[in-house]
């Protein structure tokens, strides 16, 4: 059985999952908020930081649709979380 497709074990397992996913998107919103903001640096004093400034706006769209799976998986987690509690009642 593939470790994806393992039920979770208690509540306490569906609360640590989604603090971790919480930390995982917040890392990548960071991230992806410092290289747009490197972007516009470089674009508006026409310098060049390491990469150009498009390059940068490429890494800040990439970190932004990375950090949409932890997004879609605190989602599960917390839909899943409710419908156990519902059906627990």
């Amino acid at each position: 059985m593939n470790i994806s497709e393992k039920p979770f074990k208690n509540r306490e397992e569906v609360k640590k999952e989604i603090r971790i996913c919480g930390m995982w998107c917040n890392i990548c919103e960071l991230f992806g908020f410092l290289f747009a903001i490197s972007g516009v640096i470089a674009g508006l004093f026409n310098i060049t930081l390491g990469l150009d400034s498009m390059s940068w706006f490429l890494l800040a769209v990439f970190f932004g649709i990375i950090g949409l799976a932890p997004h879609i998986h605190i989602v599960a987690a917390k839909h899943l979380y409710g419908i156990e509690s519902e059906n627990k009642k």
